[in-house]
């Protein structure tokens, strides 16, 4: 199971750069330059969990808003939240019980650069905030998150653009002296984008 995922994100992963590498031959518009203003994106994520992290959860699922807010041209200030669910693994290291759920809102800021047009560097850090720290018996509510990303951002039509993107994120320990309280996970960033000039 784990590796038909890690499969389908790399060849969706590679299908979408070669999706981005034909648009870009179709057309000789920098779409990202600082006179396209806020761009305001919103996109589902999926990923997989690594480290010590996927000895209890599997994989995530949630979803996500973000603008990038122009500062000079081909860099933009990244602000955005969200909503992963992390779904934990049943019969968890044999003990026959269920790992639970972890419900997390992230909140961050960051820098994104464009070193060509639709190819893009991001680094957002911020917190991760748990919604169930009591179902977990964590005793933080929340820890600093990280997530370093490289991704396309190819226009559709107009002012709208698909972007895509894979991630990295990661987190400081939600329990003091634990480091599998840790959440790290590998994962893929499908939004709808629009420009507002």
């Amino acid at each position: 199971m784990k590796t038909t995922i890690k499969n389908t994100i790399g060849i969706l992963a590679l299908s979408l750069f070669s999706l981005g590498v034909s648009a870009q031959s179709t057309t000789t518009t920098n779409s990202n330059s600082a006179s396209t203003g806020i761009i305001w994106s919103a996109g589902v994520n999926g990923g997989l969990s690594t480290g010590n992290f996927k000895d209890s959860h599997k994989w995530s699922l949630g979803g996500s808003l973000q603008a990038d807010i122009p500062v000079a041209k081909q860099f933009y200030l990244t602000v955005n939240a969200g909503y992963d669910n992390f779904y934990g693994k049943s019969n968890y290291e044999g003990t026959g019980i269920s790992a639970p759920d972890i419900h997390l809102l992230p909140a961050m800021a960051g820098i994104k650069f464009f070193p060509i047009p639709m190819l893009y560097l991001q680094a957002d850090a911020g917190a991760g905030f748990l919604l169930n720290k009591d179902d977990l018996g964590y005793n933080k509510t929340a820890a600093f998150l990280y997530a370093p990303e490289i991704g396309l951002q190819f226009p559709i039509g107009g002012k709208s653009y698909i972007d895509a993107g894979v991630k990295y994120e990661g987190t400081t320990k939600f329990e003091s002296g634990d480091t599998n309280s840790k959440i790290n996970t590998l994962g893929l960033r499908i939004a709808y984008a629009f420009g507002t000039k």
